[in-house]
């Protein structure tokens, strides 16, 4: 069964995290608390959505996404950041109820499309989304700005004009 995640799942969708991200050999880089999850999801004004895979009352996954936005389709999609079942529930159709579940989503709101991102070196997860007839963006690399360098460009935006170089790598003329 899918279902949208109330507060009471907020402690299972943190253990999930955990698990995930020792999966994907990161356990040491998670630091969202149960805290920040609930704010997240179910503060005033929640930015961030979840939905729950459960078996007889027992959560076994969860799908957590938030919106994201293409000016080429002029419409919201979805981004799925995390998509995890518990290894004892694998093979039981969970994984793909979740994504079907967020499909059935886009399809009723209007939004032109699904995304997310997979480690390259995950082939069972990667074949598994192949099945289901999604594609892979070979054509893009992903950027993240974190920690100190996020800081640093974030001070510099406050009261400095950009440079030409700068502009032009935004579309911008100076």
């Amino acid at each position: 069964m899918i279902r949208t995640a109330t507060a009471d799942d907020v402690p299972a969708i943190a253990a999930m995290i955990r698990e995930l991200a020792e999966y994907e050999k990161a356990g040491h880089e998670v630091e969202a608390t149960e805290e920040h999850l609930h704010r997240a999801l179910f503060g005033d004004n929640p930015a961030v959505f979840a939905h729950m895979a459960e078996t007889d009352g027992v959560v076994e996954g969860f799908a957590l996404w938030f919106l994201n936005f293409s000016t080429w389709q002029g419409v919201h999609g979805i981004y799925l950041e995390d998509l995890y079942v518990r290894p004892g529930a694998r093979g039981r159709g969970h994984g793909r109820a979740l994504l079907a579940e967020l499909a059935r989503i886009c399809d009723e709101r209007g939004y032109g499309r699904l995304d997310w991102s997979v480690l390259d070196w995950n082939a069972p997860s990667i074949a598994f989304y192949r099945a289901l007839g999604a594609v892979p963006m070979d054509e893009w690399t992903g950027f993240r700005l974190t920690g100190e360098p996020l800081r640093q460009l974030g001070g510099s935006a406050t009261g400095t004009a950009g440079s030409a170089a700068g502009d032009l790598a935004y579309g911008r003329r100076a």
